[in-house]
């Protein structure tokens, strides 16, 4: 059931010029911590602890002590002898599992939607058609006055429209399309696209969702990021592709050198009380390194109203300038005629806060948004998830629905080691009263030591049915094999 709960968010019915302020970006901020790192148990820490224990599971290294207050008598474990080590069922499932999708790879075709790239498909195309329709009266052309009527080359030319459908899909490619699957598969080669891929399956097998990250800098160009689910916090969503999520974020821990490193603005009296001031929430451990920080990366979805002003030269022209969505043209003064443009798009805003020392250090609009041509006026968040098996905000994996059976297969394998604790080999009953009847009619006594060295080399016995005074032998049968395997049922059962 969804926790019902009151997070103060900051209004997005203000101006442009309030959103980009610093002060507008802590309370962005401040909220995003109310909502995950508040209370005695927080939303994030619980996130992380289940996270951390599927993993477990998945390595076959999860806890023991549930199995422990399963077997002990209120606690007391001083009368079992037992292994531990959980059996690693889980780990091969998901292997594979992993490796099953990781197979399965894809390869980049991209097709030119420009009205040139698509007026060149088509005239090639025509070109072809008209080649594989006028075919028979090429060749007869061609024998009897050696005139060459056909526009592309004969021996690459397919037989039927079909065979021509199949060419166009395959084979033909433009020198621009050719460039840009070259340039796609440069960028995935440099971001380690393979190695991050893997991990994202490895993340949906395990934890049952999957999350990456695309930057862009001068420097490194855009370039694909491995994000850790068990770092992010984001907004509500039931979405499994999280596409109606207006705030991601992902906190990570940072020393205070690469804090500084990666901030240079910062003074030395801001990194001074960015650490006298920084505790950690309330529900982590008190011996974490003082020297170290979480620092939360985030992006914030709002929307901006684009204005531009329009002025009507005396010439006739128009000039467009862009302004801020204060700007109230007046109608009319001496230069010309003014007019407003103005319309709504989805704008993404990026901060960084310190969680524990309550500091924003950056806040500002975000220089490369990414959009689709179809949709110019949405917005893409920096960072990609997807959640396949969500419901109503509640994640489920592959993983967290085999660890009940994972858990029966250790309690039994446990149960095993008791019972074969417990059992003794096979023995033999031997009755002495019986061997004293028994003559071996050579002068040599049947003794113990001989007649279970005949039993064990040959399973042959000698007996009497009779003893000495004629009387019926209750011995007759002096050697019998103890079968003590009450406990093999045990084990078959077990089993």
């Amino acid at each position: 059931m969804r926790q019902e709960y009151s997070i103060n968010f900051p209004s997005q019915a203000v101006s442009d010029l309030e959103k980009i302020s610093e002060d507008y970006g802590l309370k962005v901020a401040r909220a995003i911590r109310q909502e995950w790192f508040s209370g005695t148990t927080s939303k994030y820490s619980n996130y992380q602890n289940d996270f951390h224990n599927l993993r477990l599971y998945a390595r076959g290294e999860q806890s023991i002590q549930k199995y422990k207050n399963e077997l002990s008598i209120n606690g007391d474990l001083s009368y079992l002898n037992l292994d531990w080590k959980p059996v690693p069922i889980i780990p091969k499932f998901v292997d594979i599992v992993v490796n099953g999708m990781a197979q399965r790879n894809f390869e980049i075709n991209c097709f030119s939607q420009d009205e040139k790239g698509v007026s060149k498909r088509t005239e090639y195309m025509e070109s072809m058609l008209r080649d594989i329709r006028s075919k028979n009266f090429n060749d007869i052309a061609n024998q009897l006055f050696e005139v060459d009527l056909y526009e592309n080359e004969k021996d690459k030319l397919p037989d039927t429209e079909e065979e021509l459908a199949l060419h166009m899909q395959l084979n033909y490619k433009q020198a621009v399309e050719l460039a840009e699957e070259q340039a796609l598969n440069v960028l995935l080669e440099n971001s380690d696209y393979d190695d991050i891929r893997k991990r994202v399956l490895y993340d949906l097998t395990v934890l049952g969702i999957g999350a990456t990250k695309t930057t862009f800098d001068f420097s490194s160009g855009a370039q694909a990021q491995y994000v850790d689910p068990a770092d992010l916090v984001y907004s509500y969503t039931e979405s499994p592709y999280f596409d109606d999520i207006y705030y991601i974020g992902e906190v990570k821990e940072l020393p205070i050198n690469e804090l500084v490193k990666e901030f240079p603005d910062l003074s030395e009296s801001e990194i001074k009380d960015i650490s006298n001031k920084y505790s950690y929430p309330v529900d982590y451990v008190s011996n974490r390194d003082k020297n170290k920080v979480q620092v939360l990366y985030f992006n914030y979805k709002t929307h901006m109203n684009d204005v531009y002003k329009l002025k009507t030269l005396g010439s006739g022209g128009e000039k467009v300038i862009q302004k801020d969505d204060t700007f109230n043209p007046p109608v009319k003064n001496m230069d010309g005629d003014f007019s407003k443009l103005e319309r709504v798009v989805e704008v993404l805003y990026e901060g960084v806060y310190v969680i524990g020392a309550d500091k924003i250090l950056t806040w500002r609009m975000c220089p490369n948004m990414m959009r689709t041509d179809s949709e110019f006026g949405k917005v893409k968040m920096n960072y990609q998830l997807v959640a396949p098996r969500m419901y109503k905000g509640k994640i489920e994996s592959i993983v967290g629905r085999i660890t009940s059976f994972a858990d029966m297969i250790q309690l039994t394998h446990l149960k095993l080691q008791q019972v074969m604790a417990r059992m003794v080999p096979d023995g033999v009953y031997l009755d002495a009263d019986g061997l004293a009847e028994v003559d071996l009619g050579n002068g040599t006594n049947y003794n113990p030591q001989e007649a279970l060295n005949m039993f064990f080399q040959t399973g042959s016995v000698i007996g009497r049915s009779f003893t000495s005074d004629g009387d019926m032998n209750p011995g007759k049968v002096p050697i019998q094999q103890i079968n003590n395997g009450v406990n093999s049922g045990k084990i078959q059962s077990l089993i």
